[in-house]
């Protein structure tokens, strides 16, 4: 009797069409799903007709919400510890460069003490960011 009798030949071949399948469905979910994610703190912007502004690196974000609350990109910060967030932060940086979005709701005396700090942290550059008018 044969040793090879009811045995199949194996075949070495990888069939990868279940994977480009998969990978497929992943591409489009990703692809639908990534414009819808939003990033940041929640401000309701005044609006302008201002043009864009060019910098040369990624500039940190300094919101200012409508209850007053001060967020350096995503984190939460108080006031009095605003300057000295900066400092330690721009530490390293070539560019003291900033862009400030505040709630059109917040007094401007707030935002003015806000940006008072960001100047005693040695900031050179802040930039405003508006929403633009819509036609």
């Amino acid at each position: 009797m044969d040793g090879n009798e009811g045995r199949q030949d194996l075949i070495s071949d990888i069939n990868v069409t279940p994977l480009v399948d998969v990978m497929l469905v992943l591409l489009i979910i990703f692809m639908v799903t990534a414009p819808m994610m939003t990033h940041g703190v929640k401000v309701d912007l005044p609006t302008t007709e201002s043009k864009s502004i060019k910098t040369q690196e990624d500039p940190l974000i300094l919101s200012i919400t409508k209850k007053r609350d001060i967020f350096i990109e995503n984190y939460k910060v108080e006031l009095g510890d605003l300057k000295g967030k900066l400092n330690k932060i721009f530490a390293n940086r070539a560019a003291k460069e900033i862009l400030l979005q505040a709630d059109k709701n917040v007094p401007y005396g707030f935002v003015m003490t806000v940006m008072s700090q960001v100047k005693e942290a040695g900031i050179t550059k802040v930039g405003m960011i508006t929403e633009p008018l819509r036609k």
